[in-house]
């Protein structure tokens, strides 16, 4: 009986941790997914920027950049829940997901 509670004890103990260490791995995944998003954002605001002679200040909107034929064929959504945000040439395109490090 007692090997029983061993056993048990220590499989409730590896559980938990992996959990702890699945939980972080989602959170990474999660946050270099966004990253991506936010830099196909920025690579699409640049290629527009050129292509229609816009200077830094300029503001694309999602009509813009998004379409079948434009620069992004569907606004990426954000893992964490958030928005993104397109700013402005010469700034960075940004996220409202409450995660640490959803940042470019």
């Amino acid at each position: 009986m007692i090997e029983m509670m061993i056993v048990t004890g220590i499989i409730a103990l590896l559980a938990s941790i992996s959990v702890i260490y699945f939980n972080r791995a989602r959170l990474y995944t999660q946050r270099n997914a966004c990253l991506k998003n936010l830099s196909t954002i920025e690579a699409a605001k640049q290629i527009w920027g050129v292509e229609k002679g816009k200077t830094t200040g300029a503001a694309p909107t999602e009509a813009d950049l998004i379409g079948p034929f434009l620069y992004m064929k569907q606004m990426p959504v954000c893992p964490g829940n958030g928005t993104y945000s397109l700013g402005t040439i010469g700034s960075d395109a940004t996220c409202t997901s409450v995660a640490e490090g959803h940042v470019l």
